[in-house]
């Protein structure tokens, strides 16, 4: 949460540093800040294993069957399915679940104990558990806790099951991760008939046949040739998607023709066979959401740069010049502009858990915004849902009907009504299993890769900024003090980290991290240096093409690995000294280096990228060149 949610780390760390502070579980295979918090706290540090988070969390949710801090009253009144995740977590002893996650028994006992205890109880997810082994099935675990205990809906209670960065839970809410807008069923032929009636379309026309095709499915329809045209909106897949070198074979295809719609000449522009230049955030005018559902709205500052235009002026102008019309013959989108699209958007979401009707963008404005549902029984908002217990998972209502969470198997409409929920919630657990891809005697370490709060996604805005780009300036390799020592590596070397499917090259940081795992943060790639053969540095080189189940995220948290030194130090690694990238031995690094205001060494000026604004590496809007202006 450090690195990615600041401004909630922030409100966290007043009541960390202030009067009777809450304790704090930590759940990472690095000495975070977060964890730095739950030591200081009398809280607890769990560093498992890659891999290993359903082990650990049935632990934690057995500790707190055993020991009888479940809430029997709430459980019987308000959830299904006790009796099996009962026997589901039985074999999860804390010293079974500390042999495969590799954690001290105890440690995992002082964890549940915290959970149960404790008066109130919040708890944040993020990447480590979305991005990793059985994902869906551990972030169900999580709710599980809350459900266990009785912990949601009331003050001081709740789940954040949140973005790897803010504000992108509009996708969600909208449908364009695949899913039918408002939260709707594509399994739902009444969600299918509303969205037909609301845009006057014949049920058929809208996809509802089968489960939404998920990116990395895409991906393969791609390199299959069975997708011909791929329009790639506002991301940067040659960077951010596991197996770059797969990734950018699949953009070189001749059968595939690529859109790159970006503010940004990206790597995936740059294989595009069309760039669609588009305006960024204070260019256009738009609501967002963020993880708590509080909606804002953010007005246009400035005009866009050259021919880039908004995201929503290029949809609109391919839907008028496609002619999508509407089964009477009208056009489809009858709307022009962002008040009006948010207009339209309000009554897709009416009646629907996701309710916008009462808002306005005069109510959006001069306030901190506002969280749904509003309508006319929440005319300011709710500030927090489930606080009657009554979920929103009956049949005729709920999004999607669930799956198996070890195969991923879709449950079936009337598998889902005889399990009668009413309007209860799931308690929903699994076995742990191993994960697809482990550590052994050719690849000895387990990689897994993350964030640094100096940078958001693949750094095509923050890696422009003078300040953002002099704290982080380039890919690092972190490495436990002991395993930096068997490998006879130190801080600052060049070191090689290769996979089966790939390999990276970067200085070394000896960090704080638990013995066995690599870091290697993703957001580096090649739009201010080429990549050459043996020395490329994006952590997505070594990344496996495999996905959890359920929620088909790529598991960019687990992969096996294998550690070289190859080049002496000429000084200490880029990594910064302020966060979880710092050194295991301070004293060993100037304090200057990492900093925002930091003198970068001269091993760094020698080996880093152009800093942006020169005319090596262009400010945003700077022309140089007819091939660059169109990014």
């Amino acid at each position: 949460m450090a690195e990615t949610q600041t401004v909630l780390w922030a409100r966290l760390l007043d009541r960390v540093h202030g009067p009777n502070p809450p304790r704090v579980v930590a759940v990472d295979p690095r000495t975070t800040k977060v964890a730095e918090a739950a030591r200081a706290t009398g809280g607890v540090h769990l560093a498992p294993m890659p891999g290993t988070n359903q082990a650990l969390m049935n632990a934690l949710i057995r500790e707190v069957v055993h020991n009888g801090w479940a809430d029997e009253g709430y459980i019987a009144a308000h959830t299904v399915g006790f009796e099996e995740l009962k026997a589901t977590v039985e074999p999860y002893t804390p010293e079974h679940a500390a042999g495969i996650c590799r954690v001290p028994a105890a440690d995992i006992r002082r964890a549940a104990e915290v959970f149960g205890t404790s008066e109130r109880l919040l708890s944040t997810v993020l990447q480590g558990f979305f991005q990793s082994h059985q994902a869906t099935a551990a972030s169900c675990a999580v709710n599980n806790l809350h459900l266990l205990r009785g912990m949601l809906g009331r003050p001081g209670c709740g789940v954040l099951q949140m973005n790897g960065q803010p504000t992108a839970q509009n996708t969600r809410e909208c449908g364009a991760d695949g899913d039918l807008p408002g939260f709707r069923s594509w399994d739902n032929p009444e969600h299918v008939r509303q969205l037909a009636d609301l845009w006057n379309v014949d049920p058929l026309t809208i996809p509802h046949w089968a489960p939404p095709t998920h990116a990395l499915q895409i991906w393969r329809y791609c390199e299959q040739g069975s997708i011909g045209l791929l329009w790639i909106s506002g991301t940067n897949p040659a960077v951010s998607l596991p197996e770059l070198s797969r990734i950018r074979r699949i953009l070189r295809q001749d059968s595939l023709f690529t859109v790159a719609q970006d503010g940004f000449l990206t790597e995936t522009a740059r294989h595009a066979d069309v760039v669609l230049p588009a305006a960024l955030w204070g260019e256009k005018q738009g609501t967002f959401t963020n993880a708590d559902r509080t909606v804002h709205l953010s007005d246009k500052a400035v005009d866009p740069p050259g021919e880039a235009r908004s995201d929503l002026d290029i949809w609109l102008d391919y839907a008028r010049r496609m002619d999508f019309r509407d089964k009477d013959g009208a056009p489809l989108i009858p709307w022009s502009d962002p008040r009006g699209a948010f207009e339209a958007w309000k009554e897709c979401t009416r009646g629907r858990p996701v309710d916008y009707t009462g808002l306005t963008y005069d109510k959006l404005r001069g306030g901190g915004g506002i969280p749904w549902p509003v309508n006319d029984e929440a005319l300011e908002g709710t500030e927090r849902l489930y606080a009657d217990a009554d979920f929103p998972i009956r049949a005729d209502d709920c999004e999607i009907y669930g799956h198996d969470l070890l195969t991923g198997g879709a449950v079936g409409e009337q598998e889902y009504r005889a399990a009668n929920p009413g309007g209860r919630a799931f308690l929903k657990g699994v076995a742990y299993v191993p994960p697809p891809e482990g550590p052994g005697e050719d690849y000895p370490f387990v990689l897994t890769t993350g964030r640094t709060v100096y940078h958001f996604h693949t750094r095509t805005k923050t890696g422009r900024s003078r300040r953002l780009h002099r704290a982080a300036p380039d890919v690092w390799v972190e490495l436990s003090v002991n395993d930096a020592a068997r490998l006879g590596v130190g801080e600052g070397d060049v070191v090689r980290v290769e996979s089966r499917r790939g390999a990276a090259q970067a200085p070394a940081r000896i960090g704080q991290g638990r013995d066995g795992v690599v870091f290697v943060p993703f957001h580096y790639g090649y739009w201010d240096r080429p990549a050459a053969d043996g020395t490329s540095r994006a952590a997505n080189e070594l990344t496996m093409t495999e996905w959890d189940p359920v929620s088909k995220q790529p598991t960019f948290k687990i992969g096996a690995v294998r550690v070289t030194r190859t080049v002496g130090a000429t000084g200490p690694s880029p990594a910064p000294t302020t966060t979880a990238s710092a050194p295991a031995d301070p004293d060993g690094i100037p304090p200057t280096v990492g900093g925002p205001d930091a003198d970068v060494h001269e091993h760094l000026r020698t080996t880093a990228p152009p800093t942006p604004g020169t005319a090596e590496c262009p400010a945003p809007g700077t022309t140089t060149s007819a091939d660059e202006t169109k990014g």
